[in-house]
C-alpha cells in the first residue's frame, strides 16, 4: 500500500487496489515478454533502414525528395509486414485515414461488406448509413452491407463467406468500437481472411487497426490483410506523434490511397514533413513500450472494478488484441462520475468537469474524460462513452502504469462515493 496519500484516497480502496495488482502479476508478464518481442521488431526496422539524423530534416512545399519521410513509410511498413505504408501527419484522424482507404480503393457498384457488424460511429455518415446528399460512399454509388455478430459478439462466418463472393472490400474492426463484444484476435483475422480468400480471391481484406497495433507479437497484414489502417495519436504514435495516421498494405492499394490523400499522378512523392518526421520516429520507437503500459491499466482496471463489483469487458484474465477496456457502470451518474476520476487523475486539464455533448460524428450525446499532452490522444490515459444504455465506459491508454493508475483509481473513488 502506498505510504504517502496525497489523493486522500480511502484506506479500504487502496487495500483493493494492491490485492488487485498482485493478481494481475502474470498478465502483466506476458504483456512484457510481447512488449520485449515488439521493441526488436521495430528497432531492426530502425536498423535495417539506416535511420540517422538527416532523417529529421523538415522539408516544405511540394517536399519533393523528402528521406525522413520515404524512410519512416519503409520503417513501418517493414514492422507490421507490409509491401509499403503511407504514414502522414496530414491524416487528422484514423477515421481520415480509414476514410482515404475506403474511397482511394472502392469504386461506384462495388460492395463494401462490413464483417464485423456496422463500423465505429464516425464512419457511419463517410458510408451513408446516416445523412444523405454529404458525399459519402453510398452518393458515389458504392454498395455497403453488415454481417451483424453473433449473440457471443465473435463474427458469423457462414454468412460472411456467402456474402463475401460479391464484395470488392471485406472490411474488418479489430477493436470492439463501443460495443460490448470481444475485439478480434490476430488468429481470428487470420482465420476470416483465408476463408474470405478462398470464396473470392480478389477480395480486399481491410482491417481498422485502430487501438491494436503492439498488443500482439504479429499484425494484421502479417496474416493475410491486404490494407491496415491507423492513428498516430493511438498505439503506433507512443504519445509523442502530435497528428498523423497510417494505410499499410500490399503495394498496389496504397498506392490508390496516396492518390486519394494528394492526386492522381502525385501520390507519395509530395507532401511535406514541416518538421514533424523526428516526433513520428520517436513515437513509433516508444510505441511498444506506451502500449505496455496501456494494457496494464486495462487489466488493472478490470480487476479493480470486478472486484467492486461490475462487469467488466473483458475480464482481467481474457486475451486481448487492443487496449480497451470496457466497465458497465449502470446509471448516468456513475459513468459521469468515472470520467470525472480520469479527468481528475489527468496531467493536463485536471480541474476540467467532463459533461455529455453532441459530438460531431455520434448519434447519442458523448461523454469523454482526456487530459492529455496532445488534446484527443487516447493513448494518453482516457476514457468516453456515448450516453446510452447500459452506461458502460471505454478506458484506454496510459502513458505510464503508474500515472494511469491514479487516475483510476480516481475514477473508482469517484463511483464508490456515489453509492455511499
Amino acid at each position: 500500500m502506498l505510504s504517502q496519500n496525497p489523493f486522500q484516497l480511502s484506506h479500504e480502496l487502496l487495500i483493493k487496489a494492491d490485492n488487485a495488482q498482485a493478481a494481475c502479476e502474470a498478465c502483466f508478464a506476458q504483456i512484457e515478454r510481447n512488449a520485449e518481442y515488439n521493441q526488436m521488431k521495430v528497432q531492426k526496422a530502425f536498423y535495417d533502414h539506416k535511420i540517422s539524423e538527416a532523417h529529421f530534416a523538415p522539408t516544405t512545399g511540394y517536399g519533393y525528395g523528402d528521406l525522413g519521410r520515404d524512410a519512416t513509410d519503409a520503417v513501418f511498413a517493414q514492422i507490421v509486414g507490409a509491401e509499403d505504408a503511407l504514414v502522414r501527419h496530414n491524416f487528422v484522424s484514423g477515421t481520415h485515414a480509414l476514410t482515404v482507404a475506403l474511397f482511394g480503393v472502392l469504386r461506384p457498384g462495388d460492395l463494401l461488406l462490413a464483417v464485423t457488424g456496422n463500423p465505429y460511429d464516425t464512419l457511419e455518415e463517410v458510408i451513408g448509413i446516416r445523412g444523405e446528399g454529404n458525399g459519402s460512399l453510398k452518393d458515389f454509388g458504392v454498395r455497403f452491407e453488415a454481417v451483424a455478430l453473433k449473440p457471443d459478439g465473435t463474427p458469423d462466418d457462414e454468412t460472411i463467406l456467402k456474402k463475401a463472393k460479391d464484395a470488392k472490400v471485406c472490411y474488418i474492426q479489430r477493436s470492439r468500437g463501443y460495443a460490448l463484444r470481444p475485439s478480434l484476435c490476430i488468429d481470428k483475422i487470420e482465420h476470416l481472411s483465408r476463408e474470405i480468400k478462398a470464396v473470392n480471391p480478389n477480395a480486399i481484406i481491410m482491417v481498422d487497426n485502430c487501438y491494436g497495433e503492439f498488443v500482439e507479437q504479429r499484425e494484421p497484414t502479417q496474416v493475410g490483410a491486404d490494407l491496415i489502417i491507423g492513428s498516430l495519436i493511438k498505439n503506433a504514435g507512443g504519445g509523442i506523434a502530435k497528428t498523423g495516421g497510417y494505410i499499410a498494405g500490399r503495394s498496389d492499394l496504397v498506392k490508390l490511397c496516396a492518390y486519394r490523400l494528394t492526386s492522381v499522378g502525385t501520390g507519395k512523392e509530395v507532401g511535406c514533413s514541416l518538421g514533424q518526421t523526428r516526433e513520428i520516429l520517436m513515437g513509433l520507437f516508444f510505441a511498444p513500450t506506451v502500449v505496455a503500459s496501456a494494457l496494464k491499466s486495462a487489466v488493472f482496471t478490470a480487476k479493480l472494478f470486478e472486484d467492486l463489483g461490475y462487469e467488466v469487458y473483458p475480464r482481467y484474465n481474457e486475451p486481448r488484441t487492443d487496449i480497451i477496456q470496457a466497465v458497465t457502470l449502470g446509471s448516468p451518474e456513475r459513468l459521469i462520475a468515472f470520467c470525472g476520476g480520469i479527468q481528475k487523475g489527468s496531467p493536463v486539464d485536471s480541474f476540467a468537469a467532463p459533461e455529455p455533448w453532441d459530438m460531431p460524428g455520434y448519434e447519442d450525446p458523448v461523454i469523454m474524460a482526456a487530459g492529455a499532452f496532445t488534446m484527443g490522444a487516447s493513448i494518453e490515459l482516457s476514457a468516453d462513452a456515448p450516453m446510452r444504455e447500459p452506461y458502460a465506459v471505454w478506458m484506454q491508454g496510459g502513458l505510464t502504469y503508474y500515472s494511469a493508475k491514479l487516475g483510476i483509481l480516481l475514477a473508482a473513488d469517484a463511483v464508490t462515493r456515489l453509492e455511499q
